[in-house]
């Protein structure tokens, strides 16, 4: 009969104990450090999403400006627009510009026909030169009545007839004179001139042309000194009070309106100028610079800096609204963002002032998506 040998657990081999020992060890520790490096990338993780969903930045002390806002338009200078005209009667000859025409001062603009002025010239030289030769001869015959009254030959009263016509003669050279002096004067108005730099804006005669000048002297074009410009702000009756010779403006143009032009208070109006019962007052404006960039009649928004003071400034996203309430979220000392009423002022460029409720050192949020406590 044949035997069966059963080999139990406790007469296994010892290397099959120590190698099924070694590989539950293996599976263990393998297991310990797969939920280690889980958890290492799952702390990662979401300190990189808390880090991408809340940014914070501290308040800063800065200088700001406290402004009037107006409307305004941009205006010639006084004296910067120029109607020339005409000083004498007659036919344009020439006409030496057109509309945009740059001149220069003293350059010819027009030219009246001046015939007429040289026939009063020669007239008057003929009457200057018939003046002189009676001075002459009543100068000779003062002097022989002067011989003849001195040896007793003629009376007293032929004497004075003669030196009264002495002194009509010369009153007569004085006159011939000045008329041949006005009829010159007269030729240098023949031919009109710029009397200041600028462009021609408008011309109102033309080549051919009669001009009386006889009641009102005609124009003949208009100047402009395009660069000659200013800025005339309707500032109201509530803010005049704190606008002030000197002060700086900003202004912008619905031309620009990216481009912030520089100048500075000139003159206040003393009297309001009232357009549908609203009471305005003129600022007029200098231009500091970039003024070959305007033209007359730009609308211009003005701002004019009247005082300066340091302000708490935090950016324009970290303010939120609340009904009637301003807030921003302050980082707590677990690094949590938590809710602060504050009390705003002034919006600017660079941010929000910050007037109650929040201290230069504290940390501000400026972006989360993290729930508020």
């Amino acid at each position: 009969m044949a035997t069966m040998t059963v080999t139990t657990p406790s007469t296994m081999p010892r290397s099959y104990h120590v190698w099924r020992r070694a590989f539950l060890v293996f599976v263990v520790l393998t297991a310990l450090a797969a939920v280690g490096w889980w958890w290492t990338i799952r702390v990662r993780s979401a300190a990189k999403s808390n880090s991408n969903q809340v940014q914070w930045i501290t308040p800063k002390f800065r200088n700001i400006a406290t402004d009037v806002n107006a409307t305004g338009t941009v205006k010639l200078k006084t004296g910067a627009e120029v109607r020339v005209g005409a000083q004498l009667s007659g036919i344009v000859r020439r006409l030496n510009v057109t509309v945009g025409t740059q001149v220069r001062k003293g350059d010819v603009i027009a030219e009246i026909d001046g015939r007429p002025i040289m026939a009063r010239i020669d007239q008057a030289r003929a009457q200057l030169a018939q003046a002189e030769v009676a001075l002459a001869k009543s100068q000779a015959d003062n002097a022989r009545t002067q011989k003849l009254f001195d040896a007793g030959i003629v009376p007293a009263q032929q004497f004075d007839d003669a030196k009264a016509a002495l002194r009509a003669s010369k009153a007569a050279v004085t006159a011939a004179q000045s008329g041949l002096a006005a009829a010159q004067v007269d030729l240098a108005y023949v031919e009109i001139r710029a009397p200041i730099s600028g462009t021609v804006a408008s011309i109102s005669t033309q080549q051919g042309e009669t001009v009386a000048a006889s009641f009102a002297t005609p124009t003949f074009v208009t100047i402009i000194q395009e660069t000659a410009l200013e800025v005339i702000a309707m500032v109201d009756e509530a803010d005049i009070g704190n606008v002030r010779k000197g002060q700086r403006v900003s202004f912008t143009t619905e031309t620009y309106p990216d481009h912030e032009f520089e100048g500075s208070v000139t003159r206040i109006a003393p009297t309001a100028t009232i357009l549908s019962g609203v009471v305005n007052y003129e600022v007029a404006v200098a231009i500091n610079r970039d003024v070959s960039m305007l033209r007359p009649d730009m609308t211009a928004n003005v701002n004019v800096q009247t005082a300066q003071h340091r302000a708490l400034i935090v950016p324009a996203e970290s303010v939120h609204r609340d009904g009637a309430q301003s807030f921003v979220y302050v980082r707590s000392l677990e690094g949590r963002p938590l809710k602060r009423i504050v009390s705003v002022a002034a919006r600017g460029s660079d941010g929000i002032e910050v007037v109650r409720g929040l201290e230069q050192d504290e940390r501000v949020e400026l972006a989360t998506g993290a729930s508020p406590q």
